[in-house]
């Protein structure tokens, strides 16, 4: 597959995806935009609905953690954000949702593509024999005005794109030997998974218990059992062992003097398998 893929299909994802047929109140697809997230964050402060959904062929400053940025040759990738106002789950309950489009994501990709993936805390996909980078997920949260506050949830996927033409460390699906994709099946497919991941979550009051989320993510995340360093945004890390996730989806880390520490939030470094 080259980099070069035919353009997704609008009118394809909005006879789909929007309501009544489909689970989106709004779809929207743009060319080329700064980032998806700002856009939508921009949106949802003016009032756009919830399960708004907003997709780009090309992002030119797309936003990962930690203030970091998310790039993709045009063309070559998925790059969609989602506005979600889950406004009857409790405020500790909405860090599962990153969490949740990282296994929407995951049950995609797996479906696409043939090679070995799994979730790197707290939701970068890992893809491949090497365990390289292919997609990450974003949630903000936006503000108050316009309709109450809720998340915007940003993913972007490297679908088409040669290594060459990528950051160091990551893939994409096309190099992990998924041929012929065709990026309007898959986006179709992860917003009909998020959608409904999302909707039996809220549906239980944001119960990552109730809806086997929290079970879905242990099993998903190659992170457990790994030492990690984990880089805190305030600049400190931490090294020890990823020894669970917790019921809020914190990180559990063991560190070299046998206290546990829960993380929630920051960036993992794998570093080596567990040891005993």
């Amino acid at each position: 597959m080259s980099s070069h893929a035919s353009p997704l299909d609008a009118d394809r994802l909005r006879s789909t995806l929007l309501a009544p047929v489909g689970p989106w109140a709004s779809l929207d697809l743009v060319e080329q935009t700064g980032s998806t997230n700002a856009d939508l964050l921009a949106a949802a402060a003016a009032g756009a609905p919830d399960r708004s959904a907003l997709a780009a062929e090309h992002q030119v400053a797309g936003r990962g953690r930690l203030t970091r940025t998310w790039e993709s040759p045009a063309g070559s990738g998925i790059t969609v954000s989602v506005l979600w106002r889950p406004t009857r789950v409790p405020a500790d309950r909405l860090g599962w949702l990153p969490m949740l489009g990282g296994l929407a994501l995951l049950d995609t990709v797996r479906e696409f593509c043939p090679a070995p993936a799994g979730l790197k805390w707290p939701n970068d996909l890992l893809l491949g024999p090497d365990q390289r980078k292919a997609a990450g997920v974003l949630a903000e949260m936006t503000a108050v005005t316009g309709g109450g506050p809720g998340v915007v949830l940003g993913i972007g996927l490297n679908v088409g794109a040669r290594r060459a033409r990528l950051p160091e460390g990551a893939t994409s699906l096309a190099e992990e030997g998924a041929t012929d994709v065709d990026r309007t099946d898959l986006l179709i497919a992860l917003l009909t998974r998020l959608a409904d991941r999302e909707a039996r979550w809220r549906e239980s009051g944001g119960d990552a218990e109730a809806t086997g989320l929290h079970a879905d993510y242990r099993a998903a995340c190659i992170s457990l059992g790994m030492q990690v360093r984990v880089e805190l945004p305030g600049g400190e890390s931490l090294v020890g062992m990823a020894e669970d996730i917790d019921s809020h989806g914190r990180l559990l880390l063991l560190g070299p003097d046998g206290a546990r520490r829960p993380v929630a939030a920051g960036d993992v470094v794998h570093l080596r398998p567990a040891s005993g």
